[in-house]
């Protein structure tokens, strides 16, 4: 949140009051300062921003090319976006990011993600931590607590299976940053970011009957998600859906 410019004093406390030149340089000068500190604030998460810091996260993390947000540069919480392919292809992650990842079971599609997000994280020099599968939901339940109290910088939820806990889990915990891949919550809160694509959309058990297609879960297709949804998380675009266009030919 922008901090308020500090009150100037008061005419006739303790000093005679300023003249209309004084005022009117006064005013120049505050007006610029304003100016100058919104767009500081906005650096850090604006699309094609150069050298942006994410809050929290030290060193640069690059730009993300207009096509990521299209003309909706600030979507409201539980909004879906259609980034244009490869828009998030500029943006850095910042040394020593750390992950940690969450799943809910072993099967092909979520091995996928699995292995996407750990060939990402030596591509960008991040740190990745997969945690074993969850065998029922109770375990998943104590996972899901083990991840978020690593204090990593991004919890990743690998596939459909971990949807009902996540939606449920990080609305607990405001303060730690979760990503989906590979499907989305019904209602999330503005912590939680999801990528999806064709055949990977499923939004949680009773909430619709979209079944994940275990064959859309490609490694070219989950590479693509991870790298737009911490894309996405480092510049602030968070609590929305990432819908992954088409792979160009």
């Amino acid at each position: 949140m922008p901090r308020s410019l500090p009150r100037s004093p008061l005419p006739g406390l303790g000093r005679p009051a300023a003249g209309p030149v004084a005022v009117g340089l006064l005013l120049a000068v505050g007006l610029g300062v304003a100016l100058g500190a919104s767009a500081c604030s906005i650096a850090g998460t604006a699309v094609g921003g150069s050298g942006a810091t994410a809050p929290g996260v030290g060193g640069s993390i690059g730009v993300l090319d207009a096509g990521f947000l299209g003309d909706d540069v600030s979507p409201s919480p539980e909004a879906t976006i259609a980034p244009e392919p490869g828009s998030w292809g500029r943006v850095e992650v910042p040394a020593g990011f750390r992950v940690v990842v969450v799943r809910a079971r072993d099967d092909a599609a979520t091995d996928t993600i699995v292995g996407a997000v750990e060939a990402w994280a030596v591509r960008v020099g991040a740190e990745s931590t997969v945690l074993p599968a969850a065998a029922d939901a109770e375990e998943l339940i104590a996972t899901f607590e083990q991840a978020t109290a690593a204090d990593a910088d991004l919890v990743i939820g690998a596939g459909d299976g971990v949807v009902d806990e996540f939606a449920y889990g990080t609305a607990q915990h405001l303060d730690q940053q979760y990503l989906v891949l590979g499907a989305q919550l019904g209602e999330p809160t503005e912590n939680v970011t999801s990528v999806v694509w064709p055949g990977a959309t499923f939004r949680g058990t009773g909430i619709t009957d979209d079944v994940q297609d275990a064959a859309a879960v490609t490694p070219a297709r989950a590479g693509d998600a991870v790298a737009a949804g911490v894309a996405a998380v480092l510049h602030g675009v968070t609590g929305v859906v990432v819908s992954l266009p088409e792979p160009r030919a």
